[in-house]
């Protein structure tokens, strides 16, 4: 069964708020097998809102109304949703009791705008509001529910679970969602949706879709099913056949970011690891330390821009970096190894580069990195040229780092897997 949300309010459509309520909407329905299609914003403008309302009621048999239940003259909800579908509107007062003891309760007395929250569409069923005074509602025809909720989180949340949940289960039919996000890096969108859209377009159910990202690429897969059971089925099906497709790029299958990847790698192998970052500014090291328990593997980092740092802090020959640039593979390894050395890590990560805008040459442009990985056996250099503004250049710049060193953990363990 299908849904529809439709957020309430002029102010969501500046860039002063944002709607996060049908994030929770979405993954509550999702929970019990309905899929989102639509969500849509709309101001506070009456002839726009009951517009709204009816379209997407004749379209889809589940509709949520986020905001505009409360007391002020813009809050036009309750009359734009009887108008939509062809209904009164009565002040109930049961319902104007209620909201005025909320008042009387806190020792206030309430202004009569407020019994503008106790106009109740004909036939609907008031849902109660533990946090607020805007009553929710629930109306009901033939299988299909529009539900009117408030606008504030804590409001609209508890109303969801207590009042919505449990109707909703007796309405939809028996289904269910799975899920499954496979990440991957060092492949472009392009790269990627050229080797898995001949298998994936075979399938109409899952659904695939491919989000780029900085840094990686996402592909989503999403099933239905009569029960959990088959629609995770359907997901087990396709999921390893663009894992095989896709090989090494994909180093994540259950939401974990990449350091979490290489964090856990770090600490299977009882291997540490040390930093030393030039353009970076300390980007690799703050998301190594992101992860909880990376003190177990992460003995720390070195910020070092100026080449005095690079020299009296790792090592780095001055007259290395005079004859190749601070710029440089040979400087990035250098970096690695000085700080491999001077932590005794088991494995240092160099980088240098250009995060712009400003410093590019025609030689050496902006997005120019370098990153090198100094381990036990040998050493590698990564040349790389990363696109956009400065920071996307530094996120470009330590997932490269931490993709390089994640696909040298893998070889380590295959290595001692088949040594043993």
């Amino acid at each position: 069964m299908n849904a529809e949300i439709i957020a309430i309010g002029s102010e969501l459509l500046t860039p002063h708020r944002t709607d996060t309520n049908s994030l929770f909407l979405t993954e509550q329905l999702n929970g019990i097998g309905v899929d989102v299609v639509y969500k849509t914003i709309v101001g506070d403008d009456r002839s726009r809102l009951t517009e709204t309302i009816a379209l997407a009621w004749n379209r889809s048999p589940i509709v949520i109304t986020i905001g505009g239940l409360g007391p002020t003259e813009d809050d036009l909800t309750r009359e734009c949703a009887a108008q939509a579908l062809g209904k009164s509107l009565r002040q109930d007062p049961s319902l104007a009791e209620s909201i005025e003891a909320r008042f009387r309760a806190r020792g206030m007395r309430m202004p009569e705008i407020n019994l503008r929250q106790a106009m109740h569409i004909d036939g609907a069923a008031i849902l109660d509001n533990s946090k607020g005074t805007a009553p929710g509602q629930w109306i009901e025809e033939n299988s299909r529910a529009l539900m009117l909720l408030p606008g504030p989180p804590r409001e609209l949340q508890p109303m969801f679970l207590e009042s919505c949940l449990p109707r909703l289960r007796g309405i939809i039919p028996k289904a269910a969602i799975a899920k499954r996000v496979l990440r991957i890096v060092g492949l472009t969108e392009s790269a990627a949706e050229q080797i898995v859209a001949p298998i994936y377009t075979k399938y109409a159910n899952p659904v695939t879709t491919i989000l780029a990202a900085p840094g990686e690429v996402q592909l989503h897969l999403k099933s239905f099913g009569d029960s959990q059971a088959a629609a995770e089925a359907l997901v087990n099906e396709l999921a390893p056949q663009l894992e095989q497709a896709l090989g090494e790029s994909v180093f994540s299958t259950d939401g974990a970011s990449l350091e979490e990847v290489v964090g856990r790698a770090l600490a299977a192998q009882q291997a540490s690891l040390a930093v030393a970052e030039s353009c970076t500014g300390g980007l690799l090291a703050e998301r190594i330390t992101s992860v909880s328990g990376s003190s177990a593997y992460f003995l720390g980092g070195v910020v070092c821009y100026s080449n005095t740092w690079k020299s009296d802090w790792l090592d780095v020959p001055p007259e290395l970096i005079e004859a190749q640039g601070a710029v440089s593979s040979p400087v990035a390894e250098a970096l690695a190894a000085g700080i491999r050395r001077r932590s005794g890590a088991t494995y240092g990560v160099g980088i240098t580069g250009i995060a712009g805008p400003g410093g590019g040459t025609p030689e050496k442009p902006v997005g120019l990195v370098y990153i090198a990985l100094a381990g036990p056996h040998d050493s590698v250099v990564l040349e790389k040229r990363c696109y956009g503004e400065r920071e996307i250049v530094r996120w470009q710049a330590t997932q490269a780092a931490l993709d390089m060193l994640r696909r040298t953990l893998a070889r380590e363990k295959q290595s001692s897997g088949s040594q043993a």
